[in-house]
């Protein structure tokens, strides 16, 4: 049988971090992996080349510094885990990824990068409360 897999998405947010630090300990409790998800917005297709391709370097560096430092939290702490980036809505894509891997549970912040005050949950967050298959874990 194999491990168990966790889903977390992150944003490089506070809240991503908070939920990282999360994952880690429910990973080692589980024996699970983590499936590490970052998705940046789409890339710009009506651009000729070599604009095209100059956006979508930048987007990928962009994302590449990003993941970077939740690699290496989890690297730190030994989990087992791998990284996805994904071009994409967040949370259409949270839980498509969750449905392929067949996750255990997704493990994700209350609020991104695009927080709006007065709210008491980010809109991907919401929208992976009610369309997610699997349970999602909201960290504060």
């Amino acid at each position: 049988m194999s491990s168990p897999t966790i889903l977390l998405p992150v944003d490089g947010s506070e809240h991503s971090v908070r939920a990282t630090t999360y994952a880690i300990k429910m990973a080692q409790l589980m024996l699970a992996r983590l499936l590490l998800l970052y998705c940046h917005r789409p890339f710009p297709v009506q651009l000729g080349e070599p604009y095209f391709q100059n956006a979508i370097d930048t987007i990928m560096a962009k994302s590449q510094t990003l993941i970077t430092p939740f690699r290496e939290m989890l690297s730190e702490k030994g989990v087992t885990f791998e990284d996805l980036i994904m071009e994409g809505p967040a949370g259409q894509k949270i839980c498509e990824i969750a449905q392929i891997e067949n996750c255990e549970m997704i493990i994700m912040g209350s609020r991104g990068r695009s927080d709006l005050k007065g709210l008491f949950l980010g809109s991907v967050a919401h929208r992976v409360l009610q369309q997610a298959a699997c349970p999602v874990l909201i960290v504060r």
